[in-house]
């Protein structure tokens, strides 16, 4: 006789997302200021998201963080795409992230200047984020 699998105990579980309250950051600063949440907490999350080199701090899973420093000293025709892709990458390894949207790239000499936005749980934000290349 086969055991049949029953998928009742499914329906007794609530799924929980996971709430945005975190400390904040003074960035400027370099201290840590109260709390926030919501619609800042996001910000600071995709901050810090944006700000850690992948692969580079043992604390971090390899899911967290950007990979930008492969991108230093290639041409401008491979890093704007790629830097998209990464963004997007990093970003939605967070699943409070839902979709990154509408890039707009500006580049000077050593530096490029990406515009987008991230549709979150809690909204809308718009991102600015500057490379050096």
């Amino acid at each position: 006789m086969i055991p049949s699998v029953q998928d009742d105990l499914q329906e007794d579980f609530d799924i929980i997302t996971q709430p945005t309250k975190t400390y904040k950051l003074d960035i400027e600063k370099n201290t840590i200021v109260g709390y926030c949440d919501g619609i800042e907490a996001m910000q600071q999350a995709i901050y810090k998201i944006l700000n850690t080199e992948r692969f580079d701090y043992l604390i971090y899973s390899w899911n967290y963080g950007i990979e930008i420093k492969n991108l230093i000293g290639e041409e401008m025709t491979l890093v704007i795409p790629e830097l998209e892709r990464v963004i997007k990458e990093a970003l939605l390894q967070d699943d409070r992230i839902t979709e990154v949207t509408d890039f707009e790239f500006e580049h000077d000499k050593d530096t490029v200047t990406v515009h987008f936005k991230a549709i979150t749980n809690v909204g809308e934000i718009e991102i600015e984020k500057v490379v050096s290349i």
